[in-house]
């Protein structure tokens, strides 16, 4: 956020429903919701020519919000190592991941979410499991740290939304200016699967693909992906 405002952006981030400090409701974790509270939120703050960005789930938010809420109010959209277009295997989406998966992920939040925000960013979300990985104990704690204050129904019905939602019908109503940015080491979103898909089925998208990146790669190569943004930004 700092490298955009220091370029002179006006930089908005918000809590999802049920994570950081926003409120810990019981119901509404899912695209649906959280693209009517983004364009609340909008409405409120009264954006226009906004452009949004979204990683992972994000970009899931946006496209659904872009798609249900039309684009008066947007001028360009970015989706970065994002779930669209559907992350889950069906017989429409033969190359996606086992649902079997995804139970196992609700199964740890509900369990013990404690250790579940500890094991991801340790290893797959960052790549850091990767024996070439530069491990930074302070990325990890960062990652823990909001994952903790959010609420644990919130995380548990988010992995049915994220997992699970086809987002096709959205990608193809949209009609701004798109770039799909995605690491082809992403070992939570898998690329081929997903960004490599929606850049095709965008009818105004580019596709920027990241060479061993891995999922996280807005904060571990952020000098990169910043200035890849930036230029689409300014494009």
């Amino acid at each position: 956020m700092v490298f955009f405002l220091n370029r002179g952006y006006r930089v908005i981030a918000h809590d999802r429903r049920g994570h950081g400090r926003s409120a810990q409701v019981a119901t509404g974790h899912d695209m649906d919701h959280y693209a009517d509270d983004l364009v609340d939120q909008v409405a409120h703050l009264g954006l226009k020519n906004a452009i949004h960005v979204g990683h992972s789930t994000g970009g899931g938010e946006v496209t659904r919000y872009v798609a249900r809420h039309g684009e008066s109010r947007v001028q360009k959209a970015v989706l970065i190592a994002a779930v669209p277009s559907i992350m889950v295997k069906t017989t429409a989406n033969p190359g996606g991941t086992s649902k079997e998966v995804f139970d196992g992920l609700q199964a740890q939040v509900a369990t013990n979410r404690a250790q579940f925000h500890l094991d991801l960013p340790t290893g797959p979300f960052y790549g850091f499991n990767r024996s070439s990985a530069k491990v930074s104990e302070g990325v990890i704690r960062n990652w823990w740290r909001p994952g903790m204050m959010g609420s644990a129904k919130a995380h548990y019905d988010g992995i049915v939304a994220f997992s699970q939602t086809d987002f096709t019908p959205d990608l193809t109503r949209m009609s701004v200016p798109t770039l799909v940015m995605h690491g082809d080491d992403d070992q939570i979103v898998p690329y081929a699967d997903s960004g490599l898909l929606s850049a095709k089925l965008l009818k105004n998208g580019s596709l920027k693909t990241y060479k061993g990146f891995p999922h996280g790669m807005p904060t571990t190569q952020a000098e990169t992906i910043n200035a890849d943004l930036l230029a689409f930004l300014k494009s």
